[in-house]
């Protein structure tokens, strides 16, 4: 029993003093030992512990105590989400493990010259905020963001919860491509000075047909105008060409920070969002923004899930999202050729493809919108159709062509990704769905015409007749 309970136990000392995930995942009797171990060390699980304070880690129902393994005290201190808690020694340690095991992945992702890196229990978009709120006091004058336009509202929104300004910078089209307009960015700077910009945002992971930003073009202007930069990263950890450009851009230039999801890159339930960068400084002043203690489930959550995994594990699942993109891209221009349309040609996009839907816009207005409802009924999820012409406010910024990230981009079209988890099954379900959909407005498209060209033959006829007539 006792060298049964040591074979854990080393796995155990060999994290604690590596902070590196495993190489091999663990089996889950390894990690629940670890986590009950960890929670032994908090101060609620005492046996003689006595709590007179008013956050002694007191919970109502057994059901929740054992869904976060008694692990109640959550993370940091009122001051600093990275601190040490002292009533809280296993809470504080798995803070402190996770933090490490994350940077170790995002290194073997292919950002090696990052240096810090913390999990912060809100989404992206909250995260972002952070980071803004935090170079507040850096650039007090400051109150503008130079932001290349990509349409999802939680990055927008992001700026606008932290109180600045967007400058929206339009893309430019390159083919089938949207792409970052550098002159434009570099025009702006200077029209509103350096100083009174408190960073670019820019963007790696994006829903075609706009690819990622030119981010080493970006990192040069910003370390020449000593401007800060903030990357949007949001499931670009999956991506190694993601991934590369964050390297690339730290090398020739700046980048301040980029921010990930986790649910997005690491399959956990929403709710974290990890904020690394190169200057471990900058990195810890962004921690210690955030007010008061921190859940600690989400920390929880991609520790077990990369415990589980390991690193062999994670590698595999980042190839196998590689060969599916290139399969869903195969199997997606084949459709589009039987369809009439065609793959949009986005070679920069590691993740997101898109497809023409010429044929149903020319048809009828408002067939594209219709093709996402039958899809969604379909049960086929996450795929967007996009109509040309939209117009949203967000937050009274008016978006024209919101979603295609352009004021009146060439076609419609519909969005497929090939995300972290995907399986072959999932693409050839959503491919036969589509087909079906399409080939449904084909036939109603028909049945249209011909009824049409019945009509107009019997006006023809009519017209004959009133002739003789008269």
């Amino acid at each position: 029993g006792a060298q049964g309970r040591r074979a854990h136990e080393l796995r155990l000392r060999a994290l604690l003093e590596q902070g590196k995930c495993p190489e091999d995942g663990w089996d889950e009797s390894t990690t629940e030992l670890f986590l009950h171990e960890l929670a032994i060390m908090d101060s609620n699980n005492f046996l003689d512990n006595c709590g007179v304070g008013e956050r002694e880690g007191r919970v109502a129902s057994g059901l929740v105590a054992r869904r976060h393994y008694r692990l109640i005290h959550g993370i940091g201190r009122s001051g600093d989400i990275a601190a040490v808690q002292p009533k809280a020694a296993g809470s504080s340690l798995l803070n402190k493990l996770t933090n490490s095991v994350v940077l170790d992945i995002i290194k073997m992702a292919g950002v090696r010259a990052v240096t810090n890196c913390f999990v912060v229990p809100m989404a992206t978009g909250m995260s972002l905020t952070l980071c803004f709120l935090t170079l507040r006091h850096k650039r007090p004058k400051a109150k503008y963001i130079i932001w290349p336009r990509i349409d999802q509202k939680s990055c927008f929104k992001s700026m606008i919860t932290a109180g600045f300004e967007p400058v929206v910078i339009e893309n430019v089209l390159e083919g089938d491509e949207l792409r970052t307009d550098i002159e434009a960015v570099e025009a702006k700077i200077k029209a509103l000075g350096a100083e009174n910009i408190l960073c670019v945002h820019s963007t790696t992971s994006c829903f075609a047909p706009r690819v990622p930003d030119r981010l080493e073009e970006l990192a040069v202007i910003c370390a020449n105008y000593d401007i800060p930069h903030i990357v949007n990263n949001a499931y670009g950890v999956q991506s190694s060409k993601c991934m590369h450009l964050i390297q690339q851009g730290a090398r020739v230039g700046r980048i301040d920070a980029f921010v990930q999801s986790l649910d997005k890159n690491f399959m956990v339930p929403v709710g974290g969002a990890i904020i690394a960068g190169f200057n471990e400084s900058f990195i810890q002043e962004i921690s210690k923004m955030y007010p008061g203690r921190a859940s600690a489930s989400p920390s929880l959550d991609v520790l077990i899930t990369l415990l589980s995994l390991g690193a062999s594990g994670y590698k595999q699942l980042l190839k196998e999202r590689k060969e599916m993109f290139s399969y869903l891209s195969s199997e997606l221009k084949k459709l589009a050729d039987n369809h009439n349309e065609r793959l949009l040609d986005t070679p920069h996009n590691p993740i997101s493809l898109a497809m023409s839907l010429k044929n149903l816009d020319e048809n009828n207005d408002v067939a594209v919108t219709q093709l996402g409802s039958m899809l969604f009924t379909r049960q086929v999820s996450g795929a967007r159709v996009v109509p040309r012409g939209s117009v949203q406010t967000v937050n009274n910024y008016t978006f024209k062509g919101f979603m295609s990230h352009a004021n009146d981009y060439p076609c419609a079209y519909l969005n497929a990704a090939s995300a972290i988890g995907i399986k072959k099954q999932d693409v050839d379900v959503f491919l036969k769905r589509l087909d079906k959909c399409l080939k449904t407005f084909r036939k109603e498209a028909k049945k249209e015409k011909n009824v049409n060209e019945i009509s107009s033959a019997s006006t023809g006829t009519e017209q004959l007749e009133d002739e003789k007539i008269q």
